[in-house]
């Protein structure tokens, strides 16, 4: 039973939330609240396994909700709600710890599926659309050649284009054909290169500095 937290001040969509989540036999919604205070203090009593994390909201912001909930419950998993799909805003985020982002009006069954993603440490999970729109951010400095790389080995290159891809350790050690300890050892290395602290916050670096051209809109 995966226990999901929701954080969204609209009273409308939280109920809708909370029905489509119990409405699974795998789910349970252990509260909807809709400020980032009662947030921290339902993590502390009703322990989730994932919060869906509103960014405006009437006390503090999602993303300093985020930053609170992973100070205190490093485990949890926040997925970031937007109808905002600002790269400056992903940044931030991933900073403060999300490990992944919806819009808003993203289906139910979209919702529930990402909800549903293996837990782990630094598992990189986005919503198609959000990631479409910070790779495709026109803000972002040009790639500047192998110089640029932060001293990444062909390896772990190969293994920052997969996290790219939205795969986890485990997913990278299948395609990679190496073990998962391998696979989490090339992952750790990346993210300490590029001073990030998950691999979404290693992803978010590596575009907006250039460093994943791969993953660029053409042209």
């Amino acid at each position: 039973m995966i226990r999901v937290l929701v954080v969204e001040d609209q009273r409308a969509l939280a109920g809708a939330l909370e029905i489509a989540i119990d409405a699974q036999p795998d789910l349970k919604c252990v509260g909807a609240v809709g400020t980032v205070e009662n947030a921290v203090s339902l993590t502390t009593m009703r322990s989730p396994d994932v919060v869906l994390m509103d960014i405006h909201l009437p006390d503090v912001d999602g993303i300093e909700g985020t930053r609170r909930i992973k100070a205190s419950h490093p485990d949890v998993r926040v997925l970031i709600l937007t109808g905002d799909a600002s790269p400056d805003l992903f940044a931030a985020a991933a900073a403060a710890g999300a490990s992944g982002f919806l819009a808003k009006d993203s289906k139910f069954p979209d919702i529930l599926r990402v909800i549903r993603a293996p837990v782990g440490k630094n598992i990189l999970m986005v919503e198609g659309e959000p990631l479409k729109a910070l790779l495709q951010d026109p803000s972002a400095p040009p790639h500047g050649g192998r110089e640029s790389w932060a001293g990444l080995t062909a390896r772990e290159l190969e293994v920052l284009n997969l996290m790219g891809e939205g795969l986890d350790p485990r997913a990278i050690a299948g395609r990679l054909v190496v073990s998962l300890h391998t696979a989490r050892g090339h992952v750790k290395n990346v993210m300490m290169k590029l001073g990030a602290h998950s691999q979404l916050e290693a992803v978010v670096v590596a575009t907006r500095t250039g460093l994943l051209p791969g993953l660029r809109k053409p042209g």
